[in-house]
């Protein structure tokens, strides 16, 4: 390349004001092809593949506590655990146990919902508590298993306040009945 050619083709800047510049970008259309708004799905445009898979993260837990609670029990009272009793406990404990995680995570953040939480969450473990202290061994083995498990999965589905809330309401329970749950 000759040096004289290369002087004669020096650019000069121009001076646009921004305002001039954004109207130009504006009007040629660049930016709307290249800029799409990003959608992020809020908890109403949840799809129902999503909604079974977080309501399988908690199903699983839960499902493998109350069968823990349901072995621990039976060791408690000095009863023989078998196969078969565990798996008939689970089949009818389970689907219940699944519908009612699936629905309730689904509409947790209603405050309704939230209500109706916190007030089953008293009462399941006020009448867990109760039934420890006071109950016959046979409707321990029966009813408390699935009680525990309900509620603890209810304190974790609850927001904080509540959940602190529905504990203080059942030790206040506690005291009332007289319940010494540590002799």
């Amino acid at each position: 390349m000759p040096p004289s050619r290369s002087k004669s083709k020096k650019s000069t800047p121009v001076d646009i004001p921004v305002e001039e510049q954004w109207r130009l970008i504006n009007e040629s259309g660049v930016l709307k092809g290249t800029l799409k708004k990003v959608d992020t799905p809020t908890d109403e445009e949840v799809g129902l593949g999503e909604e079974i898979f977080n309501a399988s993260l908690l199903i699983i837990p839960c499902s493998f506590l109350l069968l823990l609670m349901q072995i621990l029990i039976y060791n408690q009272y000095g009863q023989e655990v078998n196969l078969k009793m565990l798996v008939d406990r689970m089949v009818e404990g389970i689907p219940i146990l699944s519908i009612f995680i699936f629905y309730t995570t689904r509409y947790k953040r209603n405050p309704r919902v939230q209500l109706l939480l916190f007030l089953l969450g008293s009462a399941v473990g006020s009448r867990m508590l109760f039934l420890l202290k006071r109950g016959g061994y046979l409707v321990n083995m029966r009813q408390c298993p699935p009680l525990v498990t309900l509620w603890v999965y209810i304190v974790i589905q609850l927001d904080l306040g509540l959940a602190v809330s529905n504990l203080v309401l059942v030790g206040a329970f506690c005291w009332w009945k007289g319940l010494d749950l540590f002799k």
